[in-house]
């Protein structure tokens, strides 16, 4: 009984290992497939570093309505498009008591726990009970249209 525990953890030991592997190297991107010749950086993600570019971009600008925006919940932004072309990324965290914004609509990101109110093209409070604006993240935007935060 007792080699049949530690087989039955091997066997799960070396799935959950398989499945890690599987699930990072599923998180890759087109970025990844684009680094640099040089050989300077010995990853895709540090090449990425190494130029001041995101390793992992965060969605398509083709996905940001114009005078609107798109909530990212897993990765707690918001990002948005006031005018064509120019794009903003704030916190989705609501300075007012943390909840998530959930919906851009109407030239504001929404939060659904007491109706505060931010304007798209800042973050600034358009309607309260919130006393500060959504904290401001900055991005890139590449020549294929991926948007990226921007590495410190």
């Amino acid at each position: 009984m007792t080699e049949s525990n530690t087989a039955r953890r091997t066997v799960l030991a070396a799935g959950a290992a398989a499945l890690a592997g599987g699930t990072l190297a599923a998180c890759g991107s087109d970025a990844d497939k684009t680094a640099p010749e040089s050989g300077s950086a010995s990853t895709p993600q540090a090449a990425a570093s190494a130029q001041g570019q995101a390793a992992q971009p965060l969605l398509k600008s083709s996905a940001v309505p114009v005078g609107g925006g798109t909530v990212l919940k897993e990765q707690k932004l918001v990002v948005t498009q006031p005018t064509a072309g120019s794009f903003r990324c704030f916190t989705a965290v609501c300075p007012h008591q943390g909840c998530l914004v959930n919906k851009v609509e109407n030239g504001t990101i929404d939060c659904p726990c007491h109706g505060s109110k931010f304007q798209v093209a800042d973050g600034a409070v358009a309607h309260g009970p919130a006393t500060r604006p959504l904290e401001e993240k900055k991005i890139t935007v590449s020549p294929q249209g991926e948007i990226s935060l921007a590495q410190p």
